[in-house]
């Protein structure tokens, strides 16, 4: 059986001291970041963890607590403790706030329109924290409801996370777009940032969504981050919220 890791030293009360328990939690993610724990994958139950980290189980249960309740991990009864991942059902969903007016199926089709690789203009380099003329990719979309468009997404990312990703892989692939980030290029989306406003249509933008120019429509315009808070994605979205609405649960 191999060695396990020789787990980083917790330090002492200091200035910045944190509660144990969180300095667990920050040890677990430093093993998801690191990989040690695939997307899908289980984690080593609690008993385990505390054992390996020198700790008790109480502990370690509060900093799963956390991380289960920040959705980076997810129980499950009888089975044990597993990375979150946007391949299951009930996260796949969980960045998308778009919702019929009638019913509360968020399933939308997808029609992929472009997958190219370009030079990042300085806007996008700035919120990506990479340097303007960095490889990136760029993709754009549009989702359906109804056999009717909803949504038109632009979505770029880092070039050196995501070689290999072209159009015909995205066409492809059946499930959410951020199912394939993590299994094929190691990449999970765990938060994100949002921004929203209104706009008009242009002229491009109707033509696609098959609305009248200056038709009102609800800009998204969203930074997903990975582990350790790097931003690997932006999107902007404009929605026909005509049958549509855009839900937020706060807690």
């Amino acid at each position: 059986m191999p060695a396990q890791p020789i787990p980083p030293a917790i330090p002492e009360a200091g200035p910045s001291f944190s509660p144990l328990y969180r300095q667990i939690k920050g040890l677990i993610i430093a093993g998801l970041q690191g990989g040690e724990w695939k997307a899908g994958e289980s984690i080593p139950s609690e008993i385990e963890l505390a054992q390996r980290f020198g700790v008790s189980q109480g502990t370690v249960r509060k900093a799963i607590d956390e991380l289960a309740a920040e959705n980076l991990l997810v129980r499950r009864q009888g089975k044990g403790t597993f990375v979150a991942t946007h391949a299951e059902q009930q996260q796949q969903y969980r960045f998308l706030r778009l919702m019929p007016d009638e019913g509360q199926d968020p399933g939308l089709g997808r029609q992929l329109l472009d997958c190219k690789r370009q030079r990042a203009p300085a806007w996008i380099a700035k919120q990506l924290q990479m340097r303007a003329g960095d490889a990136m990719v760029e993709v754009r979309r549009l989702l359906h409801s109804a056999g009717r468009p909803v949504v038109l997404d632009d979505i770029w990312l880092p070039g050196n996370l995501f070689k290999g990703l072209t159009t015909e892989r995205l066409s492809q692939h059946r499930g959410p777009f951020y199912g394939l980030f993590e299994t094929e290029f190691g990449v999970h989306m765990i938060r994100a940032q949002e921004k929203i406003r209104a706009v008009a249509a242009d002229a491009e933008t109707a033509a696609l969504l098959q609305v009248a120019e200056g038709t009102p429509l609800l800009s998204v315009e969203r930074l997903s981050f990975t582990y350790g808070d790097k931003p690997v994605e932006l999107r902007r979205g404009l929605y026909n919220t005509s049958t549509h609405f855009y839900r937020n649960d706060l807690n």
